[in-house]
């Protein structure tokens, strides 16, 4: 049985240890292992979104779930992070920072990628920058744990088509969660029929 208190105490107490990070990414590989208990404790995903199960200046704990096909742009954190799938697929795409002089914003390049399915963990350095993909036609759910404040206001983010950096747009990440929920069919969690 997964209990969504204990867990985020146990993940505040994680934090709080010489490897927080590590300690983090071994509960959230528990918890995404037992996908039915998981489930039942955050309900069975509807709507694309970004819900929001704890947030303090050492620890956020996301319950992030994808729409059918969304992509988000490269994009950091500032914080450490980890990554449980508990259905659907994400893929992510590692990007490298690369200087282009004074005066001029930093780019990016393409430097490795990672398929998570339901049950795969994942860590990311406080240093990651990473894009996101939805690859199937339904619902992805996944936890996601921070190690700080998520909603800092230092992030940044590349443009998808330039790969400039600039800074991170909250609104702008928004209003993709509620473009896939435009193109939801919400009886079967996936794209509607064209």
């Amino acid at each position: 049985m997964f209990d969504l208190e204990r867990f985020i105490d146990d993940c505040q107490q994680a934090v709080a240890g010489p490897d927080g990070a590590r300690a983090v990414r071994e509960l959230v590989a528990h918890a995404v292992a037992d996908r039915e208990a998981l489930l039942r404790a955050l309900g069975e995903p509807t709507r694309a979104g970004l819900i929001t199960l704890h947030r303090s200046e050492t620890l956020t704990v996301l319950n992030l779930v994808w729409g059918p096909y969304m992509t988000l742009p490269p994009h950091d954190h500032g914080i450490w992070a980890a990554i449980g799938i508990y259905g659907g697929r994400e893929d992510n795409i590692f990007w490298r920072r690369i200087e282009e002089g004074p005066g001029r914003a930093s780019r990016v390049e393409a430097a490795g990628a990672k398929s998570m399915c339901a049950g795969d963990v994942a860590a990311l350095g406080k240093d990651i920058v990473h894009s996101v993909l939805n690859p199937i036609g339904r619902l992805t759910g996944a936890l996601h744990i921070y190690g700080g404040d998520f909603f800092h206001p230092h992030r940044h983010e590349w443009d998808a088509e330039t790969l400039c950096e600039g800074p991170y747009d909250a609104e702008r990440t928004r209003q993709r969660f509620e473009a896939s929920n435009a193109r939801l069919d919400p009886a079967a969690g996936c794209v509607r029929a064209a």
